[in-house]
């Protein structure tokens, strides 16, 4: 059976979130200060559900489940990926992940957080925080004790189209003006090293400086950074060209961008599909911006048409 799983994007509001995710891609945000769309997810803080179909109103993870045989039967206890669009109105805090070792010790189990970042948007001359300045890990306690976090953290300037893979233990923090699609591991594990003592809370009388977790930090922290150098295989046709953006362990992900008609096959367990441009067909049922679907196993041929941009992701 042929049949594509369309998914019902679940919005996270935050405090440093916007409204461009309903401004730049038309979808109904719970409130103006909407940070996360989480567009495939089965994750149990956001389950997407399926929009059409023969498994409509059932989430991602019960598809896993009781449905494994569409993912090709992977062994994996949960689906292992977590697809995110990214409003950033202003600065997220500095932060880091724990691998998969460290999370199945102190966090009952959880997946690690291997990430990585497709830049859809950003102001003029930004930057995100990527990596950092200390040598070993006695210098990383002295300048947190310090407090010396301009010395610390690492800048580096980026553009619309730049590509970041965010391997675990590694700083980093999405800044003001900047929108992004995510593919991660399926894990919500955030450890935050800074958040510029901002003050989180319902109302005035509950505010209090958002939680950190430095000893958790100083655990996973690399020292000292190693830059993450990528060189993705580009494939041009007449009417396409695919960029392979990253392939590693948790993840392979790629950039379809088409002008025209091309044919595919789908031959992965399953593949995750992401329109961030423009408009078109896949095997005849038209797609735009903002759409997010899932090829599942042994579909095989598909078609796609049309002029936009699409981000995939498999195993």
């Amino acid at each position: 059976m042929k049949e594509i799983l369309f998914t019902e994007p679940v919005f996270k509001s935050m405090i440093w979130g916007g409204n461009r995710l309903k401004t730049e891609f038309g979808y109904s945000i719970p409130s103006d200060n909407t940070g996360e769309c989480w567009a495939i997810s089965a994750h149990p803080k956001g389950d997407c559900i399926i929009k059409n179909g023969s498994f409509k109103g059932k989430s991602l993870s019960w598809l896993w489940d009781n449905e494994g045989h569409l993912f090709g039967n992977r062994s994996e206890k949960a689906f292992p990926l977590l697809i995110k669009i990214i409003d950033a109105k202003a600065d997220l805090s500095i932060q880091v992940h724990p691998d998969d070792e460290y999370a199945a010790l102190v966090e009952n189990g959880s997946f690690g957080k291997t990430e990585c970042w497709y830049i859809l948007d950003c102001d003029k001359d930004a930057k995100i925080v990527i990596g950092h300045n200390a040598k070993d890990k006695e210098e990383l306690k002295a300048m947190i004790k310090d407090k010396k976090w301009d010395d610390l953290i690492r800048l580096s300037p980026i553009k619309k189209g730049d590509f970041f893979q965010i391997n675990p233990g590694t700083v980093h923090a999405i800044k003001a003006g900047t929108m992004l699609l995510e593919t991660q591991q399926n894990s919500d594990i955030t450890y935050r090293l800074y958040d510029y003592d901002r003050l989180d809370g319902k109302d005035l009388r509950q505010l209090h400086i958002r939680q950190l977790h430095i000893k958790e930090s100083i655990d996973v922290i690399k020292c000292p950074h190693q830059d993450i150098t990528i060189e993705g295989e580009i494939v041009t046709y007449d009417t396409c060209k695919v960029h392979t953006l990253i392939s590693c362990k948790y993840y392979t992900v790629k950039k379809i961008s088409l002008w025209g008609e091309q044919d595919f096959i789908q031959n992965k367990d399953f593949i995750n599909f992401s329109v961030i441009m423009g408009q078109g067909e896949i095997d005849g049922i038209k797609i735009s911006k903002g759409d997010h679907f899932i090829l599942p196993f042994g579909y095989g041929e598909f078609t796609l048409r049309g002029d936009m941009e699409l981000i995939i992701s498999y195993i």
